[in-house]
């Protein structure tokens, strides 16, 4: 379990640094981004008992923090 949270801390540090000046102008959108990291870390923590509701779940969040990610990469290129 440790290795999954030092992967995980990892994935968001590595993400945070290069969303940093992709986010500059989007402060509502780097605190969607943020809830949405802190969601994901929930949920990987949660029991595992949800009969496949924390699994999609956790798909659901890591889909939208992918989706915050594309929106705020368009609108520093545009």
């Amino acid at each position: 379990m440790k290795t999954l949270k030092t992967v995980l801390v990892s994935t968001v540090a590595l993400a945070a640094l290069s969303m940093n000046s992709m986010g500059a102008g989007q402060p509502n959108m780097q605190v969607a981004l943020h809830h949405l990291q802190e969601a994901r870390t929930a949920l990987m923590q949660a029991e595992k008992n949800k009969g496949g509701h924390r699994e999609r779940a956790l798909d659901l969040v890591n889909k939208a923090i992918n989706q915050v990610q594309e929106g705020m990469k368009f609108a520093h290129t545009h």
